[in-house]
């Protein structure tokens, strides 16, 4: 239900994922969703198994991350700001390469610090360290990996239903997301302190 109601909420993840679908079609965010997962892996692996009281002991290097994933974000708000309108209307004539896609998911999820955060206070209430954890973890984190990624293609899938009504005015959803994305970076930047 934690995780569910974690994306539900639209997120900095999700904001990218509406974005691309609409200027890009939902086929390019497949590896958009990828790299999110993607870091989001990397990131319970070394929280739960590594460094996760290394992060508890040392808080300023989530402020490192912070600062990362907020310049990114304004980079990415540039970005989508300036796509080139007619993308919407063709999908398939993009400037952008499966590895761009991807390394957008992949930034977005991987400087995030809610993310460092989220996975070493919620795994381990859910691990029974005394029994085979590992096969614990196996599952949490599959279970996370799957229910992640299908919400991040839920959302595209969505948002690219949207085109038909943005059609009329294709450069809003542009706009939209931009502020969106500038809106979360300042808040980060404002609101989380560690």
């Amino acid at each position: 239900q934690i995780i569910i109601f974690l994306f539900i909420t639209p997120g900095t993840p999700r904001i990218v994922i509406v974005s691309h679908s609409i200027n890009y079609g939902v086929k390019k965010c497949l590896w958009t969703a990828l790299g999110d997962v993607s870091a989001n892996t990397i990131q319970m692996i070394l929280v739960v198994f590594v460094i996760g009281s290394l992060f508890s002991n040392n808080p300023q290097i989530l402020n490192v991350f912070k600062w990362i994933g907020v310049v990114y974000l304004f980079y990415l708000a540039y970005d989508t700001y300036k796509s080139k309108v007619s993308s919407i209307t063709s999908g398939e004539n993009n400037p952008k390469s499966i590895f761009s896609f991807f390394k957008d998911g992949f930034l977005v999820a991987g400087t995030s610090p809610k993310a460092w955060i989220f996975f070493p206070l919620i795994f381990p209430q859910f691990i029974d360290f005394n029994s085979n954890y590992v096969a614990q973890f196996i599952i949490l984190i599959t279970t996370y990996v799957v229910l992640d990624f299908v919400s991040l293609i839920g959302y595209a899938i969505l948002a690219n239903k949207l085109i038909v009504w943005l059609k009329a005015n294709p450069k809003v959803i542009n706009t939209i997301s931009a502020c969106v994305l500038i809106i979360i970076a300042i808040i980060i930047a404002i609101t989380q302190q560690y």
